[in-house]
C-alpha cells in the first residue's frame, strides 16, 4: 500500500521509534484506537493487532476505513460509542492512539498511552502520553513492525470479542428485533433496515444529533460505502447539503441523507436544489418532532427537557411541495417497503419516518455526574407534573437496562 506522505525518511521514523517493544521485549494487552488518519493504512493497521493480538476500536471518523471485514473490531468509543472498545481502552496495558484526535477526553484512560498523529498539535492534546511519534500512520507502521515480534497470547483479545458480541446482542441489537409493531417506530430500527437496503456502493450523509448515533451503531461500512458528516464542527442540517455534493462529486451513485427533521427544517430550501436538478438521493428524515440530542444533553445537566420538542412537522408534504416525490410511514411493518421504493426511485425521493422521540443514545461508559443529572432532570419533571413524560421515557428505554 503507498501513501503520499510527503514526511520524514523510513530512517529517520525508525529512529524516533526507539521506545516501542523489541523482538526481545514482551508486550502486555494492547489497544488500538483508530481514526480517520489510517484511511491509507488499513493493511498495517491490520498487521500490527494480527502481530500484537490486539482489538481494534475507532472514533466515528476511522469507523468507514477500519470496520469492514475487521476480526479484531471492538466498535466505537465515546458519547456515540457501543460495543467493547471503551473496556478495551481502560483495560489494555498500552494504548496505541492511530491517526485520531478523539475529543472525548473521559473515554480515555489518561496514562499507559502512544499516539502516532502527522499534525504535531494533536499528540497529547486528549490525553498524557508516554510516547507521541509525528508521522504517517502507515509510513510509522512500516517502521515499526519489523520491531515487534509475534505474540502467542490472545488471552485480552478473545475476552473483548467476546465482551463486545454479548454487548452487540444485548444492547445494539434489542432495538432492532421484534419492534415490528412498535410504534411510534425505533430510529434504529430504521437504521438498521437501511442498512440492509442500500446499495453497497451508496454514499451516506449523516445529520449532527441523534442520526450520528444511529449511523454509527447500525450502518456498515463495506469498503466502498461513504459515510460523511460534520463530525468535527457539529453542524446542524449538514446531511442534505453535504447529499447534494456528494451527488455531483459521484454521478451514478445513489446517496442516502439521514436527515433529521430539526436539520431538516433549518434548511428547507435545499429540497428545490433537489428538485431542480434531478439529484439521486433518497432523504430519510427522521420525524420525531423533537431535537432529541438537545433533548438529552439538557436532561444530562439536570434539566427538564424545555423547547425541544415542536410537534410533527408533514415534511413528505412539504417535498411534495418542491416537486420531491415523498411518501410517509408510521408504521413499522410498512417500513421495509417504504424504504425499498424510496432507494429505487430514480431521481429524489424523501421519505418521512415518524420516529420515538423518546429514544435515547446510552452511551458506553456513564458518569455518576451524567446519571445524577439525569435522576435530578427526572425528578424535577415529576414534580412539574410530567409522570407522563417519564413514564414515557423509560418505556421506550427499558432494553438498555442489560448495557447499565
Amino acid at each position: 500500500m503507498t501513501s503520499s506522505y510527503r514526511g520524514p525518511s523510513f530512517s529517520r521514523i525508525r529512529s524516533r521509534c526507539g521506545r516501542w517493544p523489541r523482538r526481545s521485549t514482551p508486550l502486555g494487552s494492547v489497544t488500538l484506537l483508530v481514526g480517520a488518519g489510517v484511511r491509507d493504512a488499513r493493511a498495517e493497521v491490520l498487521e500490527l493487532a494480527s502481530r500484537v493480538h490486539s482489538p481494534i476500536g475507532h472514533s466515528l471518523g476511522g469507523k468507514e476505513w477500519i470496520q469492514y471485514d475487521n476480526p479484531y473490531d471492538v466498535g466505537m468509543s465515546g458519547l456515540l460509542g457501543y460495543g467493547a472498545c471503551y473496556e478495551a481502552t481502560q483495560k489494555s496495558d498500552l494504548l496505541v492512539l492511530l491517526g485520531t484526535d478523539f475529543p472525548y477526553e473521559t473515554f480515555l484512560p489518561q496514562a499507559r498511552t502512544v499516539q502516532v498523529d502527522r499534525d504535531a498539535a494533536h499528540l497529547g492534546r486528549r490525553t498524557r502520553l508516554d510516547l507521541g511519534v509525528q508521522g504517517d500512520v502507515a509510513a510509522t507502521l512500516r517502521a515499526v513492525l519489523p520491531l515487534i515480534a509475534q505474540k502467542s497470547d490472545r488471552r485480552f483479545l478473545n475476552r473483548m470479542l467476546r465482551r463486545h458480541a454479548e454487548v452487540l446482542e444485548k444492547v445494539v441489537a434489542a432495538y432492532t428485533t421484534k419492534v415490528d409493531k412498535m410504534r411510534p417506530i425505533h430510529p434504529e430500527y430504521v437504521a438498521a433496515l437501511l442498512d440492509e437496503a442500500m446499495d453497497d456502493d451508496a454514499i451516506v450523509t449523516v445529520d449532527t444529533g441523534m442520526c450520528n448515533v444511529w449511523a454509527a451503531r447500525y450502518i456498515s461500512p463495506t469498503g466502498r460505502r461513504r459515510i460523511i458528516g460534520s463530525f468535527r464542527h457539529g453542524t446542524m442540517a449538514n446531511a442534505l447539503p453535504h447529499a447534494i455534493g456528494a451527488a455531483y462529486a459521484e454521478p451514478g451513485r445513489r446517496v442516502v441523507s439521514m436527515s433529521g427533521d430539526g436539520g431538516l427544517t433549518m434548511l428547507l430550501g435545499e429540497l428545490l436544489t433537489v428538485a431542480e436538478h434531478d439529484l439521486p438521493i433518497t432523504t430519510v428524515a427522521l420525524n420525531n418532532g423533537s431535537l432529541g440530542m438537545i433533548r438529552l444533553e439538557m436532561m444530562v445537566a439536570g434539566y427538564p427537557f424545555f423547547e425541544t420538542d415542536h410537534g410533527v412537522a408533514h415534511l413528505a408534504g412539504v417535498a411534495r411541495a418542491c416537486g420531491v416525490p415523498a411518501s410517509t410511514v408510521a408504521d413499522p411493518a410498512e417500513l421495509p417497503e417504504e424504504l425499498h421504493r424510496a432507494l429505487h426511485t430514480p431521481g429524489p425521493y424523501l421519505l418521512d419516518v415518524r420516529t420515538d422521540p423518546n429514544a435515547l443514545s446510552i452511551p458506553p461508559h456513564i458518569t455518576a455526574g451524567q446519571v445524577r443529572g439525569f435522576a435530578l432532570a427526572a425528578t424535577r419533571t415529576v414534580l412539574d407534573g410530567g409522570v407522563g413524560k417519564m413514564i414515557e421515557l423509560a418505556r421506550s428505554n427499558l432494553r438498555s437496562i442489560p448495557h447499565l
